[in-house]
């Protein structure tokens, strides 16, 4: 299993970005993948999920900002952050379900995220 994250960065207050994970050596589209984050000494939480047929859920911190999506074809999943916030910095991560419905399972090496004026 390998997870691919992409897209990190800085960016200001109030902007918009696009974090996106590549899945591999595993079938991408029977799994519920995550997206999980760990600000600066904090722990590490989830903050949203979706099932293979794209049903989300998402941490109050970031719902109605952000939006997971994914597409099974490209093995890819996605996180559209938008109106972010100083809170949002931290290491994202994506993660792979340990089945259809959840669960917690391989990782992703991480990508960093500022958000800084």
């Amino acid at each position: 299993v390998q997870l691919v994250e992409s897209g990190g960065g800085l960016i200001q207050p109030g902007g918009s970005l696009t974090l996106a994970c590549v899945g591999s050596g595993f079938t991408f589209s029977a799994y519920a993948m995550s997206w999980y984050r760990q600000p600066p000494a904090k722990e590490r939480e989830r903050i949203a999920k979706i099932s293979p047929p794209a049903s989300a859920e998402y941490a109050d911190t970031v719902k109605g900002r952000f939006t997971i999506s994914r597409d099974n074809a490209k093995n890819k999943l996605y996180l559209q952050m938008n109106n972010m916030k100083p809170e949002d910095t931290a290491v994202y991560y994506c993660n792979k379900g340990l089945s259809y419905w959840g669960g917690s399972g391989s990782w992703g090496q991480g990508i960093r995220v500022t958000v800084s004026s």
